[in-house]
């Protein structure tokens, strides 16, 4: 059974693109983001001034809807946050155009624990790949006691909601197979089943899963060798990114295409598109494996079984 989380959201200038703080009950935790034009605002904040982790997040222009980011850790957060705000030149950093803020309510963050969270959230980027760090250098964590240590992964798992609340993806790792799937208290389904893709004639295949609302598509899948679409479709974009990042790499006799990790897409189709090589309806491509059933079926069937419980409640 899935257990529901309250985050409570606060606007402080009261419009949805401002500085905003985030918390969830029962943490300690507390976040605060705030794009670049408000950083003197978030500077002010006593939040800032605490002890804790910042992470700064910009645009890659380097890759096609990619994203850069830094992550840090210091004393009084608002000292380093005004540091990378200078100029290039001035040891600042320019890519940045959002900052999000990780401390405590309760003070209790020390040094430290900070050293530990900063290390444990530079190797979680890492393992998502969903943006490319421009870290330096990559510490292992030091050694705390071992109740401390719980405290700082629980803290971790509480950020990893948290932080997708406010479009915060950095640490969003897919998961794979229906393990990870369990019924949702209200009967519903929260994870699907493995739907698969056929290329019959080039011999492909590929197989994913809608985890946690993304469309997945499993490290080891097959796609096709290169693309052979429209040229100037959107997805050309996609699918060069993906092989630039070592996503889709060759196969050993180089018919194919591999994917060397789990990577979320923003639809069925984009994914099919990729797979592809061309432009593709993701919703009529991927089927449940073993069955004809399309992704836009077992959708349906879904909506169906809602609607059916909806009328026995009445």
């Amino acid at each position: 059974m899935s257990i529901g989380k309250s985050v409570r959201l606060f606007l402080a200038d009261g419009t949805p693109g401002g500085l905003l703080t985030a918390e969830i009950m029962n943490w300690t935790g507390h976040v605060v983001a705030a794009p670049r034009s408000d950083l003197a605002a978030l500077l002010k904040r006593p939040e800032a001034s605490r002890t804790g982790i910042y992470i700064l997040l910009g645009d890659d222009p380097d890759s096609l809807g990619g994203q850069m980011a830094y992550i840090g850790e210091g004393d009084d957060v608002s000292k380093r946050l005004y540091q990378h705000a200078r100029p290039e030149g001035q040891n600042g950093k320019d890519f940045w155009d959002r900052a999000i803020v990780l401390t405590s309510k309760d003070a209790n963050l020390t040094k430290a624990h900070a050293r530990y969270l900063e290390s444990r959230f530079i190797s979680l980027a890492i393992s998502a790949s969903r943006a490319r760090l421009t870290n330096g250098t990559s510490p292992a964590p030091i050694v705390l006691p071992e109740a401390d240590v719980s405290d700082m992964e629980y803290f971790i798992d509480q950020a990893k909601i948290v932080l997708p609340v406010l479009g915060v993806n950095l640490f969003r790792s897919p998961r794979t197979s229906a393990a990870a799937a369990s019924p949702s208290s209200g009967g519903g389904r929260t994870d699907s089943p493995l739907f698969e893709m056929r290329i019959a004639k080039s011999g492909i295949t590929a197989t994913a899963q809608e985890v946690d609302g993304e469309f997945t598509v499993l490290e080891g899948s097959q796609a096709r060798s290169e693309w052979i679409g429209a040229p100037g479709h959107n997805y050309i974009g996609l699918r060069t990114k993906l092989e630039n990042d070592g996503t889709l790499v060759p196969s050993p006799d180089g018919a194919t295409m591999l994917f060397n990790r789990d990577h979320p897409f923003s639809s069925p189709s984009a994914a099919a598109a990729v797979v592809a090589g061309r432009n593709a309806n993701g919703r009529i491509e991927w089927k449940v494996q073993g069955t004809r059933t399309t992704y836009g079926d077992w959708e349906s069937e879904g909506l169906e079984e809602a609607m059916s419980e909806g009328s026995d409640h009445e």
